[in-house]
């Protein structure tokens, strides 16, 4: 059966990317010299940040990570 490749579904990336990146609230950030910070990675649990953590603690130990929640991700990206 032939396809309609004419056909062009609506565009609505924007909307569930919003929540997706909403859903990521847990991030591990990086604590750089000058007091500010980096956010490295997202999770959606609590649990899964703090596994990767130990994963990064011992892939580069002269670095300072933090588990923050991070309520409003889009603001606080550095």
């Amino acid at each position: 059966m032939p396809q309609n490749t004419e056909y062009k579904a609506p565009s609505s990336e924007t909307p569930a990317k919003d929540y997706k990146q909403r859903l990521n609230s847990w991030a591990i950030a990086r604590l750089l010299p000058d007091a500010s910070r980096e956010i490295v990675a997202r999770f959606r649990s609590r649990y899964d940040a703090d596994g990767y953590i130990q994963h990064l603690n011992q892939v580069v130990p002269n670095a300072s990570f933090m588990v923050v929640f991070d309520c409003q991700p889009q603001e606080a990206a550095i």
